[in-house]
């Protein structure tokens, strides 16, 4: 199934246990508007609501996977005179939403990823890309402070060293230095993506829902320093008791695949 109600908005398409959100806009390089974020929440959470999508797959249409967030709305807020929400701080929701959700997100990168989109990548567990992708976080030249969310994100994820050179020099890397750097999970010819995206769904599909959910968050909040320590303990006390051990140790010892 698949929503397609604004031809340029983000479309959900929902296969089996895997749903995919594609962003739209390939005249513009999916260049993100304020309506768009607003948008991908809201799929966002019908994604997490729905117990049978097992696997979030994040795309883009065209020939590349993000131009970031459209400077003009940046400008707008530049030059006025009042206080307002910035776009920074709407797009960090969005980011951050996405960085929790409770299914695991893999970031299908099939081309170039800027500004603001290297972090959306960035807060999805797995990023795949093809390997003449590049990525360019142009914060420094605009004069434009990061949301700290976002910087925290670059740290935890790519390391000290890595994220002063990416935000501070401006520099723009191909996907050699993208896999290198750790930002790539695996880089591949385009013609090979889909198959290697396809092979993680697949995997990610048929692991238990519940003991991943749980992990994934507590390895979030390690990454961020905030863990709580007593609901994860919990977590792991419960899963020692639920379905989803029995049905694991069940299909192990039956050496076949388990059924979550």
């Amino acid at each position: 199934m698949s929503d397609t109600a604004d031809a340029t908005s983000p479309v959900l398409e929902i296969t089996g246990a895997r749903a995919t959100i594609r962003l739209n806009r390939p005249k513009h390089l999916n260049r993100l508007q304020a309506e768009d974020l607003s948008e991908l929440v809201k799929l966002f959470d019908r994604v997490e609501s729905d117990p049978a999508i097992r696997v979030l797959v994040l795309t883009g249409t065209g020939r590349a996977f993000s131009a970031g967030y459209d400077l003009n709305s940046v400008a707008e807020r530049a030059v006025s005179a009042s206080e307002q929400q910035s776009a920074g701080s709407a797009f960090e929701v969005v980011v951050n939403r996405l960085e929790d959700l409770g299914v695991p997100t893999i970031c299908r990168l099939n081309g170039g990823v800027y500004g603001g989109s290297t972090d959306l990548a960035l807060a999805c567990d797995f990023r795949i890309g093809v390997d003449t992708a590049e990525m360019f976080m142009p914060a420094a030249r605009l004069g434009l402070h990061y949301y700290p969310s976002g910087i925290k994100r670059y740290v935890t994820r790519l390391g000290l060293d890595n994220a002063k050179k990416l935000f501070l020099t401006a520099a723009r890397i191909s996907a050699p230095e993208m896999l290198r750097i750790g930002y790539l999970t695996a880089m591949v010819p385009v013609e090979f993506l889909d198959e290697e995206v396809d092979k993680l769904a697949g995997v990610l599909a048929g692991n238990a829902p519940q003991a991943m959910r749980g992990m994934k968050r507590a390895i979030n909040e390690f990454a961020r320093g905030e863990l709580d320590e007593t609901a994860a303990d919990q977590r792991h006390r419960d899963s020692m008791r639920g379905d989803e051990i029995k049905e694991g140790i069940k299909a192990f010892a039956e050496k076949r695949a388990p059924r979550f």
